[in-house]
């Protein structure tokens, strides 16, 4: 049987033995033409020279790289090009919603500032003609966890629980209705309440607004993860959700589930006597407007 023989194969890119011979035998010759020199100077301008030529012939064989970097150069530039292209997509959407954004800011504070406008020209009204004025009533209860779980009635436990209420100094956003009222009056002891105003909801939800994500507590550091959820409500921003609590808009029960409950402080100067009620001299029960000051206390 007679043996194999594999082809020799002969590559393009590397010199063959003669060149290598030919520029070896250069750059000897060279070599000894520096040697001649008498200046130090002209040595090393020669020596460089010898350099630069004798390594002409290598320098001008260009290696062929593998396919498998040609490939995955190509796709890395493929990649670079569709990111380049998506990010130029995604800053453009990014500035015509901003626009959107602060037209709508705009706007909700125009609303605000017409809404104090009417209520002190009603109330000077009704004083020019010797009356008073009385104000609608309120529509949003901001609720907050007063003590813990001793001596607590099971009843009282579910209710807290299902007002979200888990932890002392836990507040929350409820709408004012029938049912809201009569299970706030069953654990009135364990809680604070009362008429939150417009600079209290922006303070917590700008310091301490927190929202539900795949059930996790996600902060509002960014107006995506308010259009992530509520987005096919309309609301793409975190003041589209301040005004929607505030005015206790038609997808209140959306955004108020969005928000988690909210983490305060305990009341800079302590609190007074937590068991008795309000009107008592303590802590717990229905405080009305002068829950605003509890809150920037807690805030």
């Amino acid at each position: 049987m007679e043996p194999l023989h594999r082809p020799n194969r002969v590559r393009e890119d590397i010199p063959s033995c003669f060149e290598r011979r030919k520029i070896i035998g250069n750059f000897c010759s060279r070599i000894r033409f520096i040697t001649r020199e008498k200046s130090t100077q002209h040595q090393v301008h020669a020596f460089t020279y010898v350099l630069s030529r004798s390594s002409f012939f290598i320098r001008n064989k260009q290696v062929a790289a593998p396919e498998s970097v040609l490939k995955r150069r190509k796709r890395d530039e493929q990649w670079a090009a569709q990111k380049a292209k998506a990010d130029a997509e995604s800053k453009k959407a990014q500035e015509k919603k901003r626009e959107e954004v602060f037209k709508r800011a705009e706007k909700y504070v125009k609303e605000y500032e017409s809404q104090e406008k009417d209520l002190i020209r009603l109330k000077r009204e009704a004083r020019a003609k010797g009356g008073f004025y009385v104000e609608p009533e309120q529509k949003l209860i901001f609720v907050m966890r007063l003590r813990g779980l001793n001596d607590m009635h099971p009843k009282t436990r579910h209710i807290l629980q299902l007002l979200r209420l888990r932890q002392i100094h836990n507040g929350v956003f409820m709408k004012v209705n029938k049912a809201t009222v009569n299970a706030l009056r069953k654990v009135e002891p364990y809680i604070m309440w009362g008429y939150p105003n417009l600079k209290t909801v922006k303070d917590l939800i700008y310091k301490r607004g927190h929202g539900k994500v795949n059930k996790q507590r996600i902060p509002l550091t960014d107006n995506s993860v308010v259009e992530k959820v509520l987005g096919d409500k309309g609301i793409i921003c975190v003041e589209d959700l301040i005004h929607e609590i505030y005015t206790v808009g038609p997808n209140f029960k959306e955004c108020a589930n969005f928000l988690w409950p909210m983490k305060l402080s305990a009341p800079l100067g302590g609190m007074t006597r937590k068991r008795n009620h309000y009107i008592e001299g303590g802590m717990a029960g229905n405080r009305e407007e002068n829950i605003n000051a509890l809150v920037r206390s807690m805030n």
